[in-house]
């Protein structure tokens, strides 16, 4: 080596890396506004992220009673989707005589009261009217407990068993053999004339999921004897809602209008209530052959909501062109009940995608977004080619209030506030 290159110095440290004052303060306060932010995301997690109207969990209260009512599928007496009087085809559903009940059945329906003193039923809105058959909606957001004080008045045990929501065996509304005590049945059938608080948590794995909208649909129904209170009519509706996306009321802010449909085959053959029905409505109940093929046709009732042919008042389906319009949609039945849903004049979005058609199978929920672009009155049916012949079809309304001859454009059916 040359002797003239000076020997090395010694070793400096190596120092970090610094920044500009500026830029590390920038750095801190971003770090402040994450940590700060930390107890909201935990929040989330949890379902606690109160509503963004300001009101927090809560407590929903519901007072519902399985009540014995007569309901008729086509009360207009006509098939509205002609607007003539029911053919021959129809007639086989619809048409009262000797060995025939025709369209009006004794059944089981949920109805809500006021107050626990069952006394007082509580009015359906506007908004509700298109429910027919249908149980009231049990609403809540997530973090929220719903309870559910449940009066049979029937002549029969009934319960109510929901989907979804979070329970103990306690509330569960289902008897088998689950290893539970007494002090876990008294949910499971309530004697006629009974009254039973039901409890439920509403954690966040019961609210939307990732590719869900601000709310979902869960059902509940009667449990006690399955098949045949499905039948008789106990099913209804409940909508869980994302925290921060949900008015005080529970609704969805994001939604302007709300529709719950049940596509069902009402085999009232299978009804606890055949008999009666007999021997109330057919004209001379002793001809009716139980085993007839062509009596047990007669009951099949293809109905939306309890409606066939049309009957289903289009009042109640109507709505304004542009609003934000969810449509939940649920199936129950057996084998024969695999529905698709169709939309005439507008189209959906549901489970991601752009479609005018969905499908159901007994027991199925799926939600629907519409924005509907495409006013007048239209077609929605099953396509089912059995089920169309058989009545499972009504009509809905898209009116224009902008729009020269259709009035105000405001329908008395009302949707959120």
């Amino acid at each position: 080596m040359d002797g003239n290159v000076p020997a090395p110095g010694p070793r400096r440290p190596r120092r970090l890396f610094t920044l500009p004052r500026a830029v590390l303060l920038v750095l801190v306060l971003a770090l402040v506004a994450v940590l700060s932010s930390l107890p909201g995301l935990i929040g989330r997690t949890a379902g606690t992220v109160p509503a963004q109207d300001g009101h927090g969990p809560q407590v929903r209260s519901y007072f519902i009673a399985a009540d014995e009512t007569v309901w008729n599928y086509a009360p207009t007496g006509a098939n509205q989707l002609t607007g003539k009087p029911f053919d021959e085809t129809a007639a086989v559903f619809t048409r009262q005589g000797p060995d025939r009940i025709g369209s009006s059945y004794i059944k089981a329906l949920y109805r809500e009261y006021t107050d626990s003193s069952f006394r007082t039923l509580k009015p359906r809105s506007a908004a509700e009217e298109h429910l027919g058959m249908l149980g009231p909606v049990i609403r809540a957001a997530v973090g929220d407990t719903i309870t559910v004080v449940f009066k049979n008045n029937l002549d029969r045990p009934a319960a109510v068993h929901v989907h979804g929501v979070f329970y103990d065996k306690a509330s569960e509304g289902a008897p088998y053999n689950d290893g539970t005590g007494a002090a876990q049945k008294g949910d499971d059938a309530v004697p006629p004339g009974g009254v039973y608080t039901y409890s439920y948590k509403v954690p966040e794995r019961a609210g939307p999921g990732p590719m869900d909208g601000s709310s979902v649909m869960w059902m509940y129904h009667s449990h006690t004897d399955e098949v045949g209170d499905d039948y008789a009519g106990l099913v209804g509706p409940m909508v869980i809602t994302r925290a921060d996306a949900a008015r005080t009321d529970g609704t969805p802010n994001d939604v302007d209008r709300e529709f719950f449909v049940q596509f069902k085959v009402s085999n009232e053959n299978a009804s606890p209530y055949l008999q009666r029905n007999i021997q109330r409505f057919a004209k001379n109940p002793a001809s009716v052959k139980t085993k007839d093929e062509e009596f047990g046709e007669s009951n099949l009732m293809h109905s939306i909501n309890g409606y066939v042919y049309g009957n289903l008042p289009l009042e109640a389906m109507t709505m304004n062109k542009g609003e934000r319009v969810r449509w939940y949609l649920m199936g129950m039945g057996t084998e024969v009940d695999l529905h698709t849903p169709h939309w005439h004049g507008n189209t959906v979005t549901a489970l991601g995608m752009r479609t005018d058609v969905v499908s159901l199978l007994p027991a199925t929920m799926v939600t629907a977004d519409m924005v509907p672009d495409d006013p007048g009155t239209w077609l929605f049916h099953c396509h089912v080619n059995d089920h169309i012949t058989a009545g499972m079809m009504v009509r809905y309304r898209v009116l224009d209030p902008g729009s020269p001859g259709s009035g105000d454009g405001n329908s008395t059916h009302t949707g959120h506030s």
